[in-house]
C-alpha cells in the first residue's frame, strides 16, 4: 500500500534593480533580482515549503531561518537538496511538483525547461514531472509594478506502508 500526501507552498520577495536573478535552480539575465537573505530563489523556496509541508516537516524557516549566517547568500539548489535529504528520511519520495510563477518580466518561457532539468536532477525525478507555469499579473499589485515576484508550488510525495 502506497500512503500519498499533498503540499502547498508559498514564496514572495521584493525586487531590487542589480540584484541577480536566480530563479529554479539557474541565473537569468535580469535587470532586477530578489532581496533576500539567501540567493532569493523563490521557485526553490515554494516547492521545499510544499515538500516539508506535505510530510508535516514544518516550513523552510524552521529548518533554514533567514538570521542564520549559515544560510547567508547561499545558493537554494543546497536548501533543497537539504530538503530532499529530510522527505527522505522520513521514508517518501517525490511523486511530482507543480507551480506558477507571478512576475511580469523577464519572460521565462526559454528558460523553463532548463529550470526543469535542474530541479529534476535534485529531486531524483523526471524532468516531465516538474511543471512550471509562468503568468504576470497584468499590470496590477506590486507583481504588476515591477517591485516583486510571488511563486505557488504543490508537491505530491509517496511512501511505502
Amino acid at each position: 500500500m502506497t500512503s500519498l500526501r499533498v503540499g502547498f507552498g508559498y514564496d514572495v520577495h521584493q525586487l531590487q534593480e542589480g540584484r541577480k536573478f536566480t530563479l529554479g535552480g539557474i541565473l537569468i539575465p535580469s535587470e532586477k533580482g530578489p532581496i533576500a537573505h539567501s540567493d532569493g530563489d523563490v521557485l526553490i523556496h515554494a516547492i521545499c515549503d510544499a515538500l516539508l509541508g506535505a510530510a508535516n516537516l514544518g516550513d523552510i524557516g524552521v529548518h533554514f531561518p533567514d538570521n542564520s549566517e549559515v544560510y547567508k547568500g547561499i545558493d537554494s539548489k543546497v536548501l533543497l537538496r537539504k530538503t530532499m535529504d529530510l522527505i527522505n528520511d522520513a521514508g517518501y519520495k517525490v511523486v511530482n511538483i507543480d507551480t506558477t510563477v507571478n512576475l511580469e518580466r523577464p519572460k521565462l518561457k526559454e528558460y523553463i525547461s532548463i529550470m526543469q532539468t535542474t530541479l529534476a536532477n535534485i529531486l531524483k525525478v523526471s524532468a516531465s514531472e516538474i511543471s512550471i507555469k509562468a503568468t504576470t499579473s497584468e499590470k496590477l499589485g506590486f507583481i504588476g509594478r515591477e517591485e516583486g515576484l510571488a511563486v505557488q508550488a504543490v508537491a505530491l510525495i509517496s511512501k511505502e506502508l
